[in-house]
């Protein structure tokens, strides 16, 4: 097992710590369950499929204010995901 630190908002920490006590169990216990959900593949989520990545292309793109792409990737790669 590896230890990490995270913060959390007020409001989060309290809705945890709350749930914590009432189910009698730690914090950090909770937290990994809560983690290992949603982390664990279910059978009802598809696999990913060429279709997910139609923003990968062999040609040239439209640099605009990107420009360079090669440089600023995750900008560009933000921009597509928020259409």
């Amino acid at each position: 097992m590896k230890r990490t630190q995270i913060q959390l908002d007020e409001e989060v920490y309290d809705r945890i710590r709350r749930r914590a006590f009432h189910e009698k169990r730690s914090i950090a216990g909770l937290i990994r369950e809560i983690i290992q959900k949603e982390m664990t593949p279910s059978d009802h989520s598809p696999s990913p499929s060429i279709g997910d990545f139609k923003f990968i292309a062999a040609a040239r793109s439209k640099q605009n204010i990107l420009k360079p792409v090669s440089e600023r990737h995750d900008e560009a790669l933000k921009e597509v995901f928020q259409k």
